[in-house]
């Protein structure tokens, strides 16, 4: 076993069973995309620590695996549903969806982000739809946005198929948490599941309000 197949079994066993993922293939998928690839070289030796990392040169940040990873167990997600993370960076989530068998789209609007994410995936073997734009007759199952919304995420809501499901960290700082939202008859209701924090998107943050 290579060193970055073994710090990747240690975040599976310490960090993921530890923080409540329970679900198999969750489990199989973290323990099966490298992690590392999803960073530049340079940095690959903090991959697999309880940590998020910024991306240089870019918006974006790898979250903490076991936010990450506990998100889309959140999702409930099944072999042969369409996925889509919005937000991803370098497109690791992506990857994790796809390892579990979701037909899986990344739509990052951060450009230099895209192009690493581009090499990342092809690196990790993923198959995974890459785009810098909202995806054309987009229809999603499931939807992960990958990083902390000040803002509820409404635009992203009109993506889902009826059913379909939407996780996402709302707020900031220790008041961030969780949330899983599911459409029903065209609309979207959410429920709070646990609390966590994440990089924010830039995107979503809450305008600043005028103060006389």
């Amino acid at each position: 076993m290579d060193s970055f197949a073994a710090l990747r079994r240690m975040m599976v066993d310490c960090q993921l069973r530890t923080y409540d993922v329970t679900d198999r293939a969750v489990l199989a998928a973290a323990d099966t995309v490298p992690r590392e690839a999803f960073l530049p070289a340079s940095l690959s030796h903090l991959a697999y620590l309880d940590q998020a990392v910024a991306l240089p040169g870019t918006g974006r940040a790898l979250m903490t695996p076991m936010v990450l990873v506990r998100m889309i167990q959140v999702l409930d997600l099944q072999a042969g549903e369409r996925a889509l993370d919005y937000g991803g960076g370098t497109g690791y989530g992506a990857a994790l969806m796809a390892q579990m068998g979701a037909e899986t789209t990344l739509w990052e609007p951060d450009a230099p982000a895209l192009e690493q994410a581009k090499a990342a995936l092809t690196q990790a073997g993923a198959t995974v739809t890459a785009a810098a734009a909202k995806p054309a007759d987009a229809s999603f199952d499931a939807i992960l946005v990958s990083g902390a919304c000040e803002t509820t995420p409404e635009t992203l809501f009109a993506l889902l198929r009826d059913g379909g499901r939407l996780v996402v960290v709302e707020g900031s700082g220790r008041a961030a948490r969780v949330k899983l939202y599911q459409k029903s008859g065209g609309k979207s209701s959410g429920r709070a599941v646990f609390d966590a924090a994440a990089p924010a998107l830039e995107e979503f943050r809450r305008k600043p309000e005028f103060v006389f």
